[in-house]
């Protein structure tokens, strides 16, 4: 009798297992993959809106919702956690930080941990510098976790990080009663540290560190000047994307980011080990077991953009569990997920050297799979209205993979924001993956760091303005809204002093927050915005930034007069790429431009954010494109089966459960990004 409970009980909880979406991107292994069958590729045209929540704060959102025991779980614009019936949505309870801070960075999910009973479950949460503990029946605080319910992110990151930028813009990791917490910190040479932390999920005290930026002593320390690891002019190296465990093994696979500053290494010479790696590190300890570097001392911005995926496949015969790691610049890398073996050739190819700093002379390229994106650019746009501009402008560009920046224009290609990006790949149990990726082109370059004696006869505002805002907003205050970033003209007719102070401080999309300036140059730079500032010049030098020889003049993308990519397309994929034989299935364009197909032109694809996700049913659910269509796919022909607009685009992954029997898909869809409108919606689907 006792052997049948046994039996029963774990049959109810294998049930369970495969109707939620219990983690982020599905499971452990980030595959995107669901079991459930409900929905075919022969009815998906029937789907029906099932519910939609508004959570009245509109904005970007990105989050992938979990969903347990009939209760979703997310976040708003604003990172308000909430709870809904996952039938009815109808929100069952929301928890607001009470912050001295405020948070008004996106953030792709939460995290979920069950304890042994019912009312000890909770929600892990990161707001601002924090991560909340939050019990998932009620939406209360846990008063025991950490400090009255919350820790600092910056924990574990030693003296130098306590008074750096650093949040948490994707769900951590869970192992046993462990938590690993992703990080992002600034992207210049004032970053934090971003060592991979290991918190107690039920009492908040950090278990380990593992130093991505080597101290004396330890393994990879001789790959940087030897004073880097004081933090003094050298930070990052951290996981922001998210990470994968392999729960039978306890290994931790994390991919980790570029070192600070992004765009010039001169003051860290050297291969820079552990910032662009693969880590394979113990669960348990925190100790490395191997590693693998894609890119040798980065400065391109080529971050690792994404979790990696824990899958298996037959190679050579056999079944080998495996772990996939795509990449901006289009590649999937293969590793055996034990001992960091390739499963494909990888060679080291020579790379173009710098002209201002020393650069590492080769970079690793993997034979295969193939690459997913274009490696080159070889024709712009053939509509462009102005052709022959663009033209010029590509003629004149340096060019070539690998092609370190310099002070005249040079053509990224995948741009800084993927190939691949955030929302990652999926995998289906054939070892099939699946991939959908930017294609639009960047054009960079580096110019002279203005002295400071350059910047004393600017007010104390405008320079904080020229120091921290020219390189996204521009000279003129009218920023780059095509390429994504906003103009701040007139912005004292549109926000308040206090709310645009509170962006300075914590970051708003993709903005980090700075933790840099006085209260006093703060106030200044505001008053600088507002058209308020007096007239009075430095007197004195201000230490608010850590200086480089070379700044970055800009996030540009490559645009054509009319908004569109210069390039010729496509402009957004999505890639099917069999693991097993490192060969594409197929490949379409993702996303279209409307009144470019009602002009005769072929689909272009658009830039897309956001992952897919597979159903056992053979079925591939994606939103994420600019036009903000939510898709249905034939899995194994890549053949678009259903569409639908969505209120504002859905820049997120779906995720899909079953409750009473009955599946359903939900998207979030925020817009704002790609100069969409905004939205505040959560929307469900399911069969009629």
């Amino acid at each position: 009798m006792k052997y049948c409970l046994l039996i029963g009980l774990l049959w109810l909880c294998s049930c369970h297992k495969n109707t939620d979406w219990s983690e982020y991107l599905g499971g452990p292994d980030r595959n995107h993959y669901s079991e459930l069958d409900q929905i075919t590729p022969e009815n998906v045209k029937d789907l029906k809106v099932a519910w939609e929540y508004h959570s009245n704060d509109s904005g970007q959102v990105q989050c992938n919702p979990i969903i347990i025991n009939g209760t979703l779980y997310g976040v708003t614009a604003s990172n308000h956690l909430f709870a809904l019936d996952a039938v009815s949505g109808e929100e069952k309870w929301k928890f607001i930080p009470d912050s001295e801070k405020a948070n008004m960075n996106t953030n792709r999910g939460v995290s979920y941990w069950e304890g042994y009973a019912k009312n000890e479950s909770r929600i892990m949460f990161a707001y601002s510098e924090w991560l909340y503990a939050v019990n998932a029946i009620t939406g209360e605080i846990i008063q025991g976790f950490g400090d009255k319910g919350r820790v600092s992110l910056k924990a574990g990151l030693g003296e130098t990080a306590q008074d750096k930028f650093v949040i948490s813009n994707t769900p951590g990791t869970i192992f046993e009663n462990l938590i690993f917490m992703p990080l992002r910190v600034s992207e210049g040479a004032d970053a934090a540290p971003g060592y991979i932390q290991a918190f107690n999920v039920i009492t908040g005290k950090i278990e380990w560190v593992f130093k991505t930026i080597p101290h004396p002593g330890e393994y990879g320390y001789d790959t940087w000047p030897k004073d880097a690891y004081k933090n003094i002019d050298v930070g990052a190296a951290n996981n922001w994307a998210g990470m994968a465990v392999d729960h039978k093994r306890g290994i931790l696979f994390v991919p980790t980011g570029s070192a600070g500053f992004d765009f010039y290494g001169g003051n860290r010479t050297g291969q820079n080990l552990f910032a662009n790696c693969l880590l394979a590190l113990d669960a348990k300890t925190g100790k490395r077991i191997w590693h693998f570097q894609f890119v040798h001392h980065d400065v391109w911005d080529r971050d690792i953009p994404a979790p990696p995926n824990l899958t298996t496949i037959v190679h050579k015969g056999q079944k080998v569990d495996v772990v996939a790691q795509v990449t901006k610049t289009g590649h999937v890398f293969v590793f055996e997920r034990e001992t960091g073996k390739p499963i494909y050739p990888i060679n080291e190819i020579p790379a173009p050297q710098s002209e201002l700093e020393e650069t590492w002379p080769t970079q690793p390229i993997p034979e295969l799979p193939l690459p997913f994106t274009r490696q080159d650019v070889k024709q712009v746009n053939p509509f462009a209205s102005n052709y022959e501009e663009i033209q010029r402008a590509y003629n004149e560009a340096d060019k070539g993979f690998y092609k370190p920046l310099s002070k005249r224009p040079t053509l990224l290609f995948p741009g800084a924001d993927g190939g691949a990006e955030w929302g990652g790949a999926a995998v289906d149990k054939e070892g099939v993956l699946y991939v959908n990726a930017n294609e639009m082109a960047w054009m960079f370059s580096l110019s002279d760091t203005p002295k400071e004696e350059s910047l004393q006869h600017l007010t104390l505002g405008e320079k904080m303005y020229v120091t921290y805002c020219t390189t996204c907003h521009g000279k003129d205050l009218k920023g780059n809204p095509k390429s994504g970033f906003p103009s701040l003209e007139g912005i004292n007719q549109k926000q308040t002093r206090s709310f645009v102070s509170k962006i300075i401080s914590g970051g708003k999309g993709m903005m980090p927050g700075n933790s840099t300036m006085s209260k006093d140059e703060k106030a200044a730079l505001v008053s600088f915005l507002f058209g308020e500032e007096k007239k009075e010049v430095i007197a004195k030098k201000s230490n608010a930034s850590v200086y480089v020889p070379y700044k970055f003049n800009g996030y540009k993308k490559f645009l054509d007069a009319d908004g569109y990519p210069a390039i010729s397309p496509p402009w957004g994929t999505l890639t099917a790429i069999d693991l097993n034989t490192g060969k594409h299935k197929w490949q379409v364009r993702l996303g279209e431009f409307k009144e470019l197909t009602e002009r005769g032109i072929e689909q272009t694809g658009t830039e897309n954010y956001g992952g897919p996700i597979i159903t056992k049913s053979g079925l591939l659910f994606i939103a994420a494109t600019q036009d903000g269509k939510f898709r249905a796919f034939d899995k194994n022909t890549g053949k678009n089966l259903w569409e639908t607009d969505l209120p504002a685009a859905g820049f997120a992954t779906p995720s899909t459960y079953k409750v009473n029997g009955k599946q359903y898909l939900v998207v979030a869809a925020g817009g704002t990004k790609l100069g969409t409108k905004k939205g505040d919606s959560y929307i469900a689907y399911t069969l009629p």
